[in-house]
This record gives C-alpha cells, sequence and structure tokens, in this order.
C-alpha cells in the first residue's frame, strides 16, 4: 500500500503539478522513466491517502486475476467518510456464465445478496426469507487465507487516511517516476515503489486514479481504478433483509461463502 497523509495543497503541491504536467524535474530536466520522485512530487505522494478521505469517497472498479483465466471484478462505490462500500461482483471463469452478486462492506463485515440458491438453503435452515446474508470480514493477517472478495474490499478501504504520510519516506526511498499516461481521458502521473506496487495521480488535482498490487503469495496484479471522487451516502441492508450467516455457518457453507 502506499504509505499514507494531509490539510491544503501548499505550495510545493503546486509547483509539482506543473512540473508533473511538463515532464521535468525539479531543475528542468528532461524526465526518463526510474528517475526519482521530486521534492514535489514527495509532498503529492504524502498527501494521497489523505486526499481520498478529504474528497468523502469514490466510484471504484477493482480487477483481479486468481487461478487459471479467472478474473473477480468488483465495481462500485466507497464513501471514506464512514467506511462503506457496496459493489457488483462478478467472477468470470474461462467460458462459463459468469456470477454476479451484489456486495455491501464495511471494515468488519460484508453483505451478499443475488446469492444462488439462498432461498431454498433459508428454508432447509427453517429460516424467515432474506436477500442478503451477512458475515464478518476474514481475518487478514500474515498466514491466513481470506478469501479474494475479502482482501479487494479492505484493499478499496485502505486507500484513505487520516493523515499525511512524511514527504522524507519518498524521497529517502527508491521511488521513480514512471511517465505520464491517460485514464479514463485525464493526464496522469504514475510512479512506482520499491515494495513493487504503483500509483496513477491525476495531473490536474493530485487524486489517486489507480494503484496496482501484487497480493501476498499471488504473481497476478490487482488493480483498484477511482473516479468521480466526492461524497457518498451507502447504507448496508437492514436487519429485517439479512440473514446472521455467523449463527447459521451451515448457511454459509450451503450458499458457498
Amino acid at each position: 500500500m502506499p504509505p499514507r497523509r494531509r490539510p491544503p495543497p501548499a505550495a510545493g503541491v503546486l509547483l509539482a503539478v506543473v512540473a508533473v504536467l511538463a515532464g521535468c524535474s525539479d531543475d528542468g530536466a528532461e524526465r526518463q522513466p526510474g528517475d526519482e520522485v521530486t521534492a514535489g512530487e514527495a509532498e503529492v505522494l504524502a498527501g494521497l491517502l489523505a486526499r481520498n478521505a478529504e474528497e468523502g469517497g469514490a466510484d471504484f472498479v477493482v480487477t483481479a486475476p486468481f487461478g487459471e483465466d479467472s478474473l473477480l471484478t468488483l465495481t462500485g462505490e466507497v464513501d471514506y467518510a464512514d467506511a462503506v462500500g457496496r459493489a457488483q461482483a462478478v467472477t468470470t471463469r474461462g467460458d462459463e456464465a459468469p456470477e454476479v452478486r451484489t456486495v455491501f462492506f464495511t471494515a468488519d463485515e460484508l453483505w451478499f445478496g443475488d446469492v444462488p440458491g439462498l432461498g431454498e438453503a433459508l428454508t432447509a435452515a427453517g429460516l424467515a426469507p432474506a436477500g442478503y446474508v451477512r458475515r464478518p470480514l476474514a481475518a487478514l493477517e500474515p498466514g491466513a487465507s481470506p478469501p479474494l472478495a475479502d482482501v479487494l474490499v479492505a484493499l478499496v478501504l485502505n486507500l484513505s487516511a487520516a493523515e499525511d504520510d512524511d514527504p522524507g519516506t519518498f524521497r529517502a526511498g527508491d521511488y521513480t517516476w514512471e511517465g505520464q499516461r491517460s485514464i479514463d481521458g485525464n493526464l496522469s502521473a504514475e510512479f512506482g515503489s520499491p515494495a513493487g506496487w504503483t500509483v496513477a495521480v491525476d495531473s490536474s488535482t493530485d487524486l489517486l486514479l489507480q494503484y496496482v498490487t501484487e497480493l501476498p503469495g499471488q504473481e497476478q496484479r490487482v488493480t483498484v481504478s477511482l473516479a468521480d471522487h466526492g461524497p457518498r451516502d451507502i447504507v448496508p441492508p437492514a436487519a429485517e433483509e439479512t440473514v446472521d450467516g455467523a449463527a447459521y455457518p451451515e448457511l454459509l457453507a450451503a450458499v458457498g461463502l
């Protein structure tokens, strides 16, 4: 993950935007991919996650390849103020028909809707009809093997921070400028980290547009794209619409959750 951020933009940040747009370093020299970040760019990177918190939320798309010829895509929106989100989760496996589910999430829980076989499983368990199954977010500590969906929603929520990072972190480490590219029509500057993750930052707003990283123990790279930053109002399903899967583990097993 990119380190963590900030208040209003300082003059150094505005100078960094000019430098990025020009594709030049602080001293005006032509930039080359792999060049170290400038002092102004370090300020921008240090404030990246806190700016997400200040904006309040964003639309997002997460793509995560897994296994052989399989892909999980989450498309939705996140409210960083209240740490809650919702998404459509689409799993594709080769030529098989996609699996589509509705997902709500917080830092502690997941709600799954549009779950095949849920109605029958509820009836078999003697439970009232419900549109969603809720369960705790799986443990994400080292050595655990959480479901991919749990990892991805935690990744989305973690792209926010209450404070700036130390800009010196980005100057002292091997952080690099990797060039410019357009993302959804927005000119962005891309930066690389010694840990292997990359970020693309909107050159006119300093907002995070894309974060790409490897998951522990996997070679495939996960891509998180953010757009339309701003406040969101997301409310998870009400209790009467939800069955508590933690109280009925056999139900979770029956519907593959």
